[in-house]
């Protein structure tokens, strides 16, 4: 239970990070945070009982520099919903794929990089797309640290969508 996320907001209810419960409830008993939202759940102790936090907000306003999301195959993977960009197929093996070759100057870039299928990569080759006669179905894109928290962490707790731009 103690390693369940929670989501960590600033002051201002801006998503700043996920954190475990053990962290938030150390944050809410030092008077850093405050719970928002509750799972419902108790934590008992020897004196106290701490209900479990799902959501915690920051008492002080945090100057968090922007983070950017960590180029990584697996990062690739979850922006890409674990899907082939090109046939959309979501089982068997997949591999990231650069749109433009490395031999012909392509780089590793969020941009550049996709999910694909070992049948669509090995067809795609050293072309591009277009000369292997495949179609990207969505443009990539870098994703920013509140679209990554939001789509490809798991915010499966229902608690966090108003708090994730969710409408």
């Amino acid at each position: 239970m103690l390693e369940k996320s929670v989501l960590v907001l600033n002051q201002n209810y801006e998503p700043l990070s996920i954190c475990s419960v053990r962290r938030a409830l150390l944050l809410i008993l030092r008077g850093k945070a405050e719970a928002v939202e509750k799972l419902g759940l108790v934590v008992r102790s020897v004196s106290q009982d701490h209900s479990v936090p799902s959501v915690v907000r920051l008492w002080r306003y945090i100057q968090a520099p922007r983070r950017k999301v960590v180029l990584s195959k697996r990062n690739i993977l979850k922006r890409d919903n674990h899907q082939c960009q090109y046939c959309a197929s979501k089982g068997g093996k997949l591999t990231v794929d650069h749109i433009v070759p490395r031999t012909k100057g392509g780089k590793s870039t969020w941009e550049n990089l996709v999910c694909a299928c070992i049948t669509c990569n090995c067809k795609k080759g050293e072309d591009s797309p277009d000369q292997a006669g495949l179609t990207l179905r969505v443009k990539p894109k870098q994703p920013n640290n509140v679209t990554f928290i939001r789509n490809f962490i798991g915010a499966d707790d229902q608690r966090w969508k108003p708090y994730l731009f969710f409408n």
